[in-house]
């Protein structure tokens, strides 16, 4: 399993909005200075998070970004949720719908619910005001 760069480079934003915003608003451009992310890419990812409520914006001279909560109220799984839906690693047990139609004598299902578990339970464990510096 691979995050995508949506997920990576989501992720990346909000740390750097956390680590950056006791000076300010933090624009799209300082963001993707400091990560090496093209603004344009940054531009479709915070409006995402934006409409989740994981970031401000705030409009004008000064403008920029703010996080929509404090940074130790938002979790890494939460973003990434956001930006790539369930962190579940396949659909097994999820309305009994996993492509082969035969759920119930699945000899690998509880292997899948289990790194799944893992997965979403650490991911919850780590927020934004872990990543900070």
């Amino acid at each position: 399993m691979k995050l995508s760069t949506r997920a990576r480079y989501g992720l990346k934003a909000m740390a750097d909005i956390a680590a950056n915003e006791k000076k300010g608003t933090v624009s799209l451009n300082q963001i993707a200075k400091r990560n090496g992310i093209s603004e344009n890419y940054l531009e479709q990812l915070i409006a995402v998070l934006k409409k989740a409520g994981l970031v401000n914006s705030i409009r004008g001279a000064g403008g920029g970004y703010t996080l929509g909560k404090s940074p130790e109220e938002i979790t890494v799984c939460e973003v990434l949720e956001v930006l790539e839906g369930s962190l579940s690693l396949v659909e097994c047990g999820e309305d009994g719908a996993c492509g082969s139609g035969d759920c119930g004598s699945c000899q690998t299902k509880d292997v899948w619910k289990k790194l799944s578990t893992s997965l979403i339970e650490t991911a919850e464990s780590i927020t934004l005001k872990d990543l900070l510096p």
